[in-house]
């Protein structure tokens, strides 16, 4: 049997992590912030059912965050308001 190099399970590794994010491109933010989502989600209900305050009380804020960045969201893409010239006057203030 051959032995591997170690260095080459790392490059194989480090490889295919690059073809993922390629992959994925923009996507990998919104499938990060999904999957701590759920894990907080289940923390929250063992939190509660087991009755642990500082659970129950971390996934209340992160439930406020989570709210609140989806209508921020929802707001931006349906262009509420002035939200989209606000947010373009910030990243290009030379862009009017």
């Amino acid at each position: 049997m051959r032995n591997q190099n170690p260095r080459e399970g790392k490059v194989l590794a480090r490889a295919l992590q690059l073809q993922i994010f390629d992959f994925l491109g923009y996507q990998w933010a919104p499938i990060l912030a999904n999957f701590v989502h759920i894990i907080i989600v289940i923390l929250g209900l063992f939190g509660t059912i087991q009755y642990r305050p500082r659970y129950i009380t971390g996934y209340a804020v992160w439930l406020v965050l989570w709210v609140t960045w989806n209508v921020f969201v929802i707001c931006f893409y349906l262009e509420a308001g002035d939200l989209s010239k606000v947010i373009c006057q910030l990243i290009c203030p030379s862009h009017q």
